[in-house]
């Protein structure tokens, strides 16, 4: 067969067959228009689609229009509700074969599966109701599709019906993004264990100099842990450690999954509303986490955000409340020292003696291969932590695993109508503990925590101890009446950027490992200059890409490229050109600060792993994260001779930042093909990465799937926060009384499925900083729900 004719039967087949996989995804797209029977409905309702694919329910009942949203829902986001509740259950490697096994293992030990079961069972008639509600419409959606999303097709199976415990799997997915992580404990109770307790206090400080600035309102912070000099000396460990090294101990990786939010009251708005302004800040994917809604069922008319599979508007406006959340960065999960009975391992210590360990076997399924028999250990406090902590088995206390923590009451934020309403709703509810703002009609604003948060007993939960004793643990939870608030404080407005919001007069330990302050700092800035607001104003403070945090770093390089330095080192005029270009913004066209970035993480990797070595010794994985800029500060600003990270290697300070700064550039001009530093914009090296979790496992066609990725502004510590997939997942702001005025945009769009025309249309929107209108705008498409079955 000559060549050419091959080619031309193959394209035509490689056509067909591109022809028959679209066709078959298109089956599979939403139904818009028409009229269909929903079963359990007790009245017709009416589900308007505008140009974006954002439902306008409008229903009779609160239970009809949850039934209808959990159509909708389904319609859109099935995959995604799918792999939430699997990844919750640890069910993964049932689709996904031996590449999940591990996860599954670690799932299976929080028993997230049976916590949702017994919440379930505990919950009050008006949650358990729209639960069961929002399930019957999931199903009803699952019995009349005839063909299951691309996703299900590729992986080869149909989904399974979903139960209310579903939607409780996802609640518990939420709680363990926000707050179920165990490193910063492990992190201090290592350190403790290793360095002066006067080293351990300078690394760690309970305040960074923004948010005691906020705390006290002193504008100049004075370090409150003066640098361990003589101690720091001790520990010192010079050699010839590779820079791999210093950064596998100081990765400068946290990055807090946390928002801002802020409300101005009447006092500083044009015409005398409150304005809530709320963007939260998650790891994003395709499709987004969040499912934009409009739902209109009595009196009631909610505007918001719903995560697929929680009936509950997590972030919105009823026309009278406005309400949004950040994460508290907080400490509710504990990790208990457990004493083994050293003549039986199958026994640890309590205070009533020692005490069997419970054990319970998980049978889990791997596509392709064997199923896993796994058998997973527990105690009085939780279950037994994947991995022990210097060699010793620690339990997982953990808000999340308690039943009685656990609720949709947010859910009831829908009949607030002030914001003490708005307040006694959130200090009520089981949810993971945030931060919420809210702002009323009336042109009132508040501040509380949302949560359950422990009360602690012989210890503050910093470090990990052994509540053997029975003089150590929990006693329950701060009572909702005892929770922290603040409503129309004289300043006008309240600031939430997941930064220390108590000082040391509140009783009750919140946490330790809180956000540094230059967010708020920044936004209470803006906010004390700007008068009579509007909503245009408060998005503008949104995109704000002022990061002043970086001035320090700018300031030491700026002295030590001193004319007398590069006279003698021609290599370092560029470098200095670039430092000077930068224009304290992280704008994508900013030159200069892509090399900042990389020096400071440089820097502190260099600065601090000397001291440290003692720390890994303990333990194998140890890591210093966390807020390092205030004792990196410290140390640079002093620039003590017994302090120097490496003096066998260099005579002094100066000559080691000017070794650190040539190793950055090196390294930065070879990660990015590069002959010289002072042109390179920020959005060069700044992208956003919104990726499909299956765009990989497809060839060619996969990167179709995701985001595009595009230079961005912004940085970690921005108030426009992006670093890499952390950033904003929504931008709103909102008036309760004047949603006619509120704004909103997000990544991705409505639909998770690639044929919709709702797949990627928000996605300019938000990338651009343009705003949209937070209600659904002119009906474009409309289902009519009715009573019956098919």
């Amino acid at each position: 067969m000559k060549p050419k004719r091959f080619l031309a039967i193959a394209a035509g087949s490689l056509s067909v067959g591109v022809a028959v996989v679209w066709l078959v995804c298109a089956a599979s797209l939403p139904v818009r228009d028409g009229v269909l029977p929903l079963a359990g409905l007790r009245g017709p309702v009416s589900v308007a689609f505008d140009e974006y694919g954002i439902p306008k329910v409008t229903a009779e009942s609160r239970l009809d229009a949850f039934r209808a949203l959990g159509y909708v829902t389904a319609q859109d986001r099935l995959f995604q509700m799918d792999l939430l509740r699997r990844t919750s259950a640890g069910r993964l490697a049932e689709i996904f074969g031996e590449q999940a096994v591990a996860l599954d293992v670690r799932q299976r030990r929080l028993g997230l599966s049976s916590v949702a079961e017994t919440v379930v069972r505990r919950l009050p008639d008006d949650q358990s109701s729209v639960l069961a509600a929002y399930a019957d419409g999931v199903n009803n959606f699952l019995e009349q599709m005839t063909m299951p999303p691309f996703e299900f097709l590729l992986l080869g199976y149909r989904p399974a019906r979903w139960d209310p415990t579903d939607s409780l799997l996802v609640v518990l997915a939420m709680f363990q993004m926000l707050n179920g992580s165990e490193d910063d404990e492990r992190m201090r109770t290592v350190m403790m264990a290793s360095l002066p307790a006067e080293v351990t206090t300078f690394l760690l400080p309970s305040l960074d100099m923004y948010t005691a600035q906020l705390l006290t309102g002193e504008t100049r912070h004075q370090a409150a842990t003066p640098v361990p000099v003589k101690a720091l000396a001790a520990l010192r460990r010079t050699g010839a450690q590779s820079r791999a090294v210093h950064l596998s101990m100081v990765p400068d990786r946290k990055r807090e999954i946390g928002s801002n939010a802020w409300v101005v009251g009447s006092g500083k708005t044009a015409d005398g509303r409150a304005i809530l302004a709320n963007d939260m800040h998650l790891d994003v994917g395709v499709p987004n986490i969040w499912y934009r809604i409009q739902m209109q069922y009595g009196r009631v008319e909610l505007a918001g955000v719903v995560v697929p599979g929680i009936p509950v508007v997590i972030a919105g406006s009823n026309g009278s409340v406005s309400w949004g959340l950040t994460n508290v960065e907080g400490d509710f999960l504990d990790l208990v020292r457990l004493e083994v009975n050293p003549n039986n391992p199958d026994e640890y210590a309590t205070a009533d003696g020692w005490e069997r360990f419970t054990v319970r076997t998980e049978h889990i399924a791997v596509k392709g291969a064997a199923d896993r028999i796994v058998e997973i250990k527990g105690t009085r406090w939780g279950p037994l932590a994947d991995t022990p902590l210097m060699g010793q088995p620690v339990a997982l206390r953990w808000t999340a695993l308690d039943p009685e923590a656990v609720d949709l009451g947010l859910l009831r934020m829908d009949q607030a109508r002030s914001v003490w309403d708005g307040i006694a709703v959130a200090t009520r509810a089981g949810a993971p503990p945030n931060n919420v703002l809210l702002a009323d009609a009336g042109g009132h604003i508040a501040w509380t925590y949302m949560g359950k948060i422990p009360v602690r007993r012989g210890l503050d939960g910093s470090v990990s101890l052994s509540w053997a004793d029975g003089r150590t643990g929990w006693t329950g939870y701060i009572p909702p009446d005892e929770l922290p608030r603040s409503i129309d404080p004289p300043s006008g407005y309240l600031v939430s950027a997941n930064h220390r919001m108590t000082d040391e007069r509140y009783p009750h330990v919140i946490g330790h490992a809180f956000a540094n302050g230059y967010r708020a700092v920044r936004i209470t800035e803006r906010l004390q200059a700007l008068e009579r607001i509007r909503e245009q104003d408060l998005l503008a403070l949104q995109l704000d890409a002022t990061t002043r945090l970086y001035d320090f770093y700018r300031e030491l390089l700026q002295r030590l490229l001193s004319d007398e330095v590069t006279a003698q080192r021609a290599d370092l005029v560029d470098i200095r050109r670039a430092i000077n270009a930068w224009d304290g913004r992280a704008d994508s066209e900013s030159r200069g600060f892509a090399l900042l970035v990389a020096f400071r993480r440089n820097l502190a990797a260099s600065v601090f792993a000397p001291f440290l070595q003692g720390c890994r010794e303990k333990e194998a994985g140890f890591v210093f994260d966390g807020d390092l800029d205030t004792p990196l500060r410290s140390l640079l600003s002093e620039q003590a001779p017994d302090t120097l990270p490496d003096p066998v290697r260099f005579a002094d300070w100066k000559a080691f930042l000017l070794q650190e700064l040539e190793e950055t550039v090196n390294a930065f001009k070879a990660e990015h093909a590069l002959s010289r530093v002072d042109d390179v914009a920020w959005g060069a090296v700044n992208r956003v990465r919104m990726v499909h979790p299956l765009s990989e496992a497809i060839p060619v066609v996969g990167k179709w799937l995701n985001m595009p990725d595009d230079a961005a502004s912004g940085c970690g510590p921005c108030v426009r926060v992006l670093s890499g997939s952390l950033t904003a997942s929504e931008r709103m702001v909102v008036s309760p009384a004047h949603h006619a005025d509120a704004l909103f945009h997000m990544p991705g769009g409505q639909s998770g499925h690639p044929l919709s025309s709702h797949y990627r249309d928000q996605q300019h929107n938000w990338s651009q900083g343009r705003s949209t209108p937070l209600d659904a705008g002119k009906p474009i498409h409309t289902l009519t729900f009715t009573p019956g079955r098919v």
